[in-house]
């Protein structure tokens, strides 16, 4: 009679979403006698969704073994297709193989079509995705979504649509991969797809958004997100995986101090959730917010952090090192990690650091090459923040390369949609290139406004490295006898009598080495001298510095 009693609450709190009570009153009935297939089904999602990954599996596979006696195939079909997703997902794919193959032999035995054979697809997809073949995942997802269809799967239809809308944007099909990402959000929004799909499907599409520089759908589907697990106070699976994307949105508003301890809980969490690769993303995004406040210590251990967990720390720490003045670390850094990236929605990510990098150390062939790549990926997509991407790194290279005329366009794009986005800190990196493509232009009015405004978004922000650098360039003695230099040769001069190579000078001020060298050429002319130590004197003897 209790053992009754303890599953018809198991039952009930199953259907509230109350995790911890279904948990331990499924516990509780199995004390007395072991549970029936389906019973132990729903105390595996249970356990999931508390954070018991591996209680989880030793669940399915018993009720696996219990449909396969009590003549249900297709019922343990399901289970075994699900042990080999949670093996998938972790990167173990020879186990996930076993058991797809345990599967896939009970399936063939069957005179009939079913939508079991649709569930074995899904491990197959994520087989393929670790393997590198998209075209093959979206075409199996794709399998999938017309099996979830044909038969009316919600849980199948979803999970179909999103592998299928990632595989796109993974391949640069920027546009109808979001379509299918939100094709994939209908039924879950509805309510209709089951926990466990639900939650793969919500973290999945948040990341493909991330991917694919969605920020308007990033942040929608993160709200949802966080609803959705506010509404389960037990719960433990994919609340790490949410952390991690507030994280990541409260860093891109400009929210930085949140950012920052939204991110260690995001780590806390994943961990205790068993998901040491969500972990490492976390202590990524914390490091990336270290960065922008130039706090390098502090950003250098998050990264350390990152990579211990098995999460690429990069672009941020080779970002890092051009920050430090190592242009050298970060130009190999960069270089090595967009060349083993062939997924082109992840390179799409590295490559906007890529062109800053190579531009700062004065490799402008290479930076417009970059540039050509995201152009690529942008043409004929949505105006999303990629696209803002695109335009700030055409602009900074027509910047170095000395064209500041043919900059401005691509830069004010830039900052329009970056406020578009509510993105600050990267509105106010664009504005202060205008800026100084206004200097160069002459335009010193204008340029003093945007480097202002760029400067007040830096200080609100904390972001105390580039305030430095705008007061560096901002702050020009408008009293002395400049001797027919203009402002950016004045700058010049004062960085060469510091001691500053052309190189160091052209990464200080988003100039390329040449238009560097320029500037050097046309001050010596201006000055009558012929040598370094011979314009440092000038610059002391009257006054300049």
């Amino acid at each position: 009679m209790e053992t009754a009693v303890q599953l018809t609450r198991g039952r009930e709190a199953y259907g509230d979403q109350a995790w911890r009570q279904a948990y331990d009153a499924f516990k509780a009935a199995a004390v007395a006698a072991p549970l029936d297939p389906p019973d132990l089904q729903l105390l595996a999602t249970a356990a999931y969704m508390l954070g018991f990954e591996g209680e989880y599996r030793e669940l399915l596979e018993r009720a696996y073994e219990g449909h396969l006696e009590a003549g249900e195939p297709l019922a343990a079909v399901r289970c075994a297709a699900w042990i080999a997703v949670t093996f998938g997902t972790r990167g173990e794919v020879s186990r996930a193989g076993g058991w797809l193959g345990r599967g896939e032999r009970v399936v063939e035995r069957e005179p009939d079509d079913s939508v079991e054979r649709g569930y074995l697809l899904v491990p197959r997809i994520i087989e393929q995705e670790i393997g590198g073949d998209l075209e093959g995942a979206s075409a199996t997802a794709a399998e999938a979504v017309a099996i979830g269809e044909r038969f009316g799967d919600s849980d199948l239809l979803s999970l179909g649509s999103f592998a299928q809308g990632s595989a796109l944007i993974g391949l640069g099909r920027l546009r109808e991969g979001l379509a299918l990402l939100d094709l994939a959000m209908v039924a879950v929004i509805a309510g209709e797809v089951s926990p466990v799909s639900s939650g793969i499907v919500y973290c999945g599409v948040i990341l493909a958004c991330d991917e694919a520089h969605d920020l308007r759908r990033a942040r929608e589907w993160t709200a949802a997100l966080t609803h959705w697990c506010e509404g389960q106070p037990d719960l433990v699976a994919f609340t790490g995986r949410c952390l991690v994307h507030r994280a990541q949105i409260m860093r891109m508003d400009g929210s930085w101090d949140q950012a920052i301890e939204e991110a260690r809980r995001a780590a806390e969490r994943c961990l205790k959730g068993e998901n040491p690769v969500a972990a490492g993303e976390a202590c990524y995004q914390r490091g990336e917010v270290h960065r922008l406040r130039g706090e390098h210590s502090a950003a250098e251990e998050a990264y350390r952090e990152a990579s211990g967990h098995g999460w690429e720390p990069q672009p941020g720490l080779a970002l890092l090192r051009l920050a430090e003045g190592n242009g050298r670390a970060a130009e190999a850094a960069i270089h090595r990690v967009v060349s083993e990236v062939g997924n082109t929605g992840k390179r799409a990510r590295l490559l906007p650091a890529y062109v800053e990098i190579l531009a700062a150390v004065g490799d402008l062939e290479a930076a417009e090459e970059g540039c050509a790549q995201l152009d690529s990926i942008v043409r004929d997509e949505e105006p999303g923040a990629l696209a803002a991407m695109a335009a700030q790194a055409h602009g900074h290279v027509e910047l170095a390369s000395g064209n500041p005329e043919e900059s401005l366009p691509r830069l004010r794009r830039a900052g329009e949609l970056w406020r578009q986005f509510k993105a600050p800190y990267e509105d106010a990196r664009a504005r202060e290139l205008i800026g100084l493509a206004c200097r160069e232009l002459g335009d010193e009015d204008s340029a003093k406004l945007e480097l202002a405004a760029a400067r007040e978004t830096f200080a609100r922000l904390g972001a105390v490295t580039d305030l430095a650098r705008v007061d560096e360039e901002a702050v020009l003695d408008e009293a002395v006898d400049t001797a027919g230099l203009t402002k950016r040769e004045l700058e010049v001069l004062r960085r060469l009598a510091a001691g500053e190579t052309n190189r160091e000078i052209a990464t200080s001020l988003f100039l390329s080495v040449r238009t560097v060298d320029r500037h050097v050429s046309n001050l010596y002319a201006k000055l009558g001298v012929s040598s370094r130590a011979a314009a440092t004197t000038y610059a002391h003897e009257h006054g300049l510095i």
